[in-house]
């Protein structure tokens, strides 16, 4: 049946876009009604990501034609596309930490009054957005100031600003707290009630059921399923998405976990600030458990994973790997050791963005053997043990020479977990494992996560993702303003309970406050 595109807000018929050695869009059609929040989802690699930025004007297909409300588009560039109504928030957000909100909404399209920039008006009109439309936030603080839910509503009002009627979100909830994604599923529902079209780029299957109108499904390159969200359910759009049937929930068996690999006593860490971001904290890991640290972002968890893994030194405590004090160690002595560290921010701490995959699959350990000998690198066992690795933890594309900066930031991810649950590590650290990862991968690193514990390794969790914490760990520590307000077995306690001491409340406090209603 021939497609009328007049019929949509977005119409991409027939999308082809080919890279070196990828072909990341196969006749792609993909058909969204006005004012309507779509999914687009599928694995890391499936081309959601290349279909939006086509849609965007940051890359031109090489086949196929956009509509946009009817009218054939021909992009350049951004610019094209904001100015038939496209706003694009991105996953890694595109802001300047040292302007003000209202600075940074208007950048680009300033307000003038003649040659002069008007910045009253401007901020009297990024003011009436904010308000307008839900998105509550201090114009005039810095973006440095605010927290990531805040430099979220910031990028959204800067499409708006600009007139946008087709909201396109990367991730949108990457790196957001659960309850900053509910603010945010309010927000996108007023603004569909508003009359906006929102794109929804996503991995999450309970997001993509709570908030979306109706879902496409996309791997390897090409659309598997146009579903009706509220007619399909988690199960099917998996199994589209995968090509299986995927295991939604962790299956953990009990475990009895060994002797302490790692203590730390009353650690004190400052921030860059110069302040106390973690206050007196203290908390065991034994061999074959996995020990949780559950909380709000910005509440110590960055700077504690920093002190045990050589990349922030504490002021006060004690910090012991296998009864060896290495507080402040460094951190290639401490890689020595047995520590291993899968870091939050992958490409500040994972990666070098500019190295060939191969390279960043021995890092840390490029200076022994079997990969280097005699100060040269063994280059045929690298790339060999690349293509191993890449297989094994299915990287995407398997290609170990192309340079890292060129795999999406899933298989980034992937990249950083093989190469360190791969060194046999006697206490790992994982901070925001599957942070960016679709379903299929999130699957396979929790699995590799529980062998990790079942072969006697101390697993120290650190996740935003309340529900992954609750599920792989044997114990949870929960941490606010720098302390911590409990222990807790996962067992034990509800989401709520677990919330409330997020929040700040002791475990007693908890307890009290639900045994009174």
């Amino acid at each position: 049946m021939e497609l009328d595109p007049k019929e949509y807000a977005v119409a991409m018929i027939g999308i082809t876009k080919r890279f070196p050695g990828v072909l990341a869009n196969d006749n792609v059609n993909l058909l969204v009604k006005k004012g309507e929040i779509h999914a687009v989802v599928g694995e890391n690699g499936a081309g959601k990501t290349t279909l939006m930025n086509q849609l965007y004007g940051l890359l031109k297909p090489d086949s196929g034609k956009i509509y946009v409300f009817g009218k054939e588009l021909y992009l350049k560039g951004p610019r094209d596309a904001i100015d038939v109504g496209i706003g694009m928030v991105h996953q890694h957000f595109m802001l300047v930490n040292n302007l003000t909100v209202a600075e940074n909404v208007v950048l680009g399209s300033e307000t003038k009054r003649g040659a002069v920039f008007d910045l009253r008006q401007a901020r009297k009109r990024v003011e009436e957005l904010s308000k307008g439309y839900g998105l509550i936030v201090d114009v005039d603080a810095k973006i440095e100031d605010i927290p990531v839910g805040m430099q979220q509503r910031v990028e959204i009002l800067k499409t708006l600003y600009r007139g946008a009627e087709i909201l396109i979100l990367d991730e949108p909830t990457a790196v957001l707290t659960p309850q900053e994604t509910e603010e945010l599923f309010e927000i996108l529902r007023k603004l569909r009630e508003d009359g906006k079209t929102i794109i929804f780029i996503t991995h999450k299957l309970n997001e993509v059921m709570a908030v979306t109108d109706r879902v496409t499904v996309m791997r390897q390159g090409k659309v598997t399923g146009n579903l009706i969200t509220k007619e399909t359910n988690p199960r099917e759009i998996a199994r589209l998405m995968v090509g299986r049937e995927v295991l939604l929930r962790v299956e953990k068996e009990p475990k009895e976990p060994d002797g302490v690999v790692v203590k730390v006593e009353d650690l004190w860490v400052k921030d860059n600030r110069n302040l106390d971001a973690v206050r007196g904290v203290s908390f065991h890991v034994k061999a074959g458990e996995i020990v949780g640290i559950a909380g709000v972002a910005g509440n110590g968890q960055t700077e504690l994973v920093e002190a045990l893994t050589g990349l922030r030194k504490a002021y006060k405590g004690r910090f012991t790997l296998l009864e060896r004090d290495v507080t402040n160690m460094a951190a290639r002595e401490l890689r020595s050791l047995g520590l291993a560290h899968i870091p939050e921010d992958r490409h500040k701490y994972g990666l070098v963005l500019e190295f060939p995959n191969y390279y960043n699959a021995i890092l840390g350990k490029h200076d022994s053997e079997p990969f280097c000998k005699s100060s040269f690198l063994n280059h045929n066992v690298i790339f060999k043990y690349a293509e191993e690795l890449f297989e094994k933890f299915d990287v995407r594309p398997r290609i170990p020479q192309m340079p890292s900066a060129n795999l999406s930031g899933g298989n980034q991810q992937k990249l950083v977990v093989a190469r360190e649950m791969s060194c046999k590590p006697k206490f790992i650290v994982v901070s925001q494992p599957t942070r960016g990862l679709d379903i299929g991968a999130i699957e396979y690193i929790h699995k590799t996560i529980l062998r990790l514990r079942d072969e006697n390794v101390a697993v120290l969790l650190v996740s935003m993702e309340l529900d992954e914490v609750m599920s792989l760990s044997d114990r949870i520590y929960v941490m606010y303003e720098g302390r911590f307000t409990g222990e807790v077995r996962p067992e034990e306690v509800t989401l709520e309970e677990m919330g409330l001491m997020m929040a700040g409340h002791t475990l007693e406090e908890v307890k009290g406050t639900v045994a009174a209603r």
